[in-house]
């Protein structure tokens, strides 16, 4: 549908030249336990390891230690493509210095990080993807299956998100000819929001003029006072170079390849307040560790259908908990499906470009292809995270209107100068993360029936 331009096409011309590894800094994965599982035979620990994404490392010229990128591509450096691939190389990284910890299964991203030297706190905010191999990103399709994990947000206050979600990425970090350090150093990352990256498919994105687009399954946004799940449809397959309008950006935000918006379910977007939220008087009580299970529905309940819904549960303290009950009229259902999806937007207003960008179809197929886990903490300097937590969502906005409200936090909260000084401990723990057959990956001993959900 989108044409690619010859620019586009000269960038990803054919070369012998890569980005390639460094050679001061030894890459060492952090070990990280996940399971597959089965109906039949259970979930089975796989030896898997995150790996820090390629634009927060250390890029630098082969021959000493200056950068090649500050503000911009460093011309003396990379005056040109083919010479900045040749001139630059691309660091491991030491992953406490980042923040990362990983023991076992559990592993914990602190978005600040303080010299001890100094006692200075500064902003760290890391983003790994969950490894196969040290080669190989681990490739999740999920049509007809589960993804479970445990997260501890007690840590994360308004303003800061500690996201997982699945990008479209190649498994192999789009490593060839053109990229030598592929998976194995984060390379090749992807998101609906089309953003602009150093390198794509290993070569420099000299000017920024470039983004990066594919599609994107936000499983979890979230905070201890707001969550929001939401699937961003792409019409993109894998990592699309876009330039001008098809990037998406400004006025021509719904004229691009993705949908930037989604199709959310929120809680307290949905008028169901009391559902999620600190203390023993919420249905969820984000004080205490709990179980988030996203399962993935097609038309034949194979993996070979067509994606038509993707529904929540949790559990805590040993019960499995429904998703929330919608408390709008006018919106059908309490899970994403395509019906669900227009009549959001029928309701609480905006562009419907889900549904214009194929919906739960378009979404599915990517799924099918596989996509890859990516797992963050990151605080937002341009927006405050309102449009995750704050209520009212805009701040000029009616709050007696239906999906103005997206959280309980002040429109005052989000402030990151703000957060760093009051907050230098936030952290989020992802732990436990399974995925296979609907069922497999969490215990459903005891149901919260529906009445009981708020």
């Amino acid at each position: 549908m989108y044409q690619r331009s010859i620019l586009v096409a000269s960038l990803f011309a054919a070369s012998t030249l890569a980005q390639a590894p460094g050679p001061l800094t030894p890459e060492v994965h952090p070990a990280l336990t996940s399971y597959k599982c089965t109906k039949t035979g259970g979930c089975t620990a796989v030896n898997s390891s995150v790996v820090l994404d390629a634009n927060y490392r250390w890029l630098h010229n082969k021959e000493g230690y200056t950068n090649c990128v500050t503000t911009g591509f460093d011309p003396d450096f990379c005056p040109d493509i083919e010479t900045c691939a040749k001139t630059c190389t691309l660091e491991g990284v030491d992953y406490a210095g980042y923040g990362i910890h990983a023991s076992g299964d559990a592993l914990t991203l602190n978005i600040y990080k303080t010299d001890p030297a100094t006692n200075v706190t500064s902003l760290s905010s890391p983003r790994v993807y969950l490894l196969a191999d040290e080669e190989t990103y681990d490739h999740f399709q999920l049509l007809n299956q589960e993804f479970s994990f445990d997260v501890d947000v007690s840590k994360v206050p308004c303003g800061i998100n500690g996201a997982l979600y699945f990008s479209e990425m190649n498994a192999s970090g789009d490593k060839n000819e053109l990229n030598t350090a592929g998976a194995k150093y984060g390379t090749g990352y992807c998101d609906a929001q089309c953003p602009t990256q150093n390198f794509i498919k290993g070569q420099a994105n000299l000017n920024q003029t470039y983004g990066s687009c594919c599609n994107e399954m936000d499983i979890w946004e979230a905070n201890r006072a707001a969550n929001a799940y939401t699937p961003h449809p792409c019409n993109a397959t894998q990592v699309l170079a876009c330039s001008g309008t098809e990037c998406g950006n400004g006025d021509d935000k719904y004229k691009g390849v993705c949908d930037k918006d989604g199709c959310d379910i929120n809680p307290y977007r949905i008028g169901n307040k009391g559902y999620y939220g600190t203390g023993a008087n919420f249905t969820v009580d984000t004080t205490k560790k709990f179980t988030v299970v996203t399962q993935f529905y097609t038309t034949d309940n194979t993996a070979n259908g067509t994606l038509k819904e993707i529904r929540r549960l949790y559990v805590q303290d040993g019960k499995v908990i429904q998703n929330a009950k919608i408390q709008i009229p006018g919106i059908e259902g309490d899970s994403i499906t395509d019906a669900y999806c227009a009549s959001e937007k029928k309701v609480l207003g905006g562009t419907d470009a889900f549904t214009q960008l194929g919906g739960l179809q378009q979404m599915g197929e990517a799924l099918g292809r596989g996509m890859v886990l990516a797992l963050s903490i990151w605080d937002d300097a341009g927006g405050h995270m309102a449009w995750l937590d704050q209520d009212p969502y805009p701040a000029d906005a009616d709050s007696s209107q239906p999906g103005v409200g997206r959280g309980p936090c002040p429109t005052t909260a989000g402030d990151p100068a703000v957060l760093i000084k009051q907050f230098p401990d936030a952290k989020v723990v992802f732990s436990n993360i399974k995925s296979g057959d609907i069922g497999s990956t969490y215990s459903n001993a005891t149901v919260v029936p529906r009445w009981m959900r708020h």
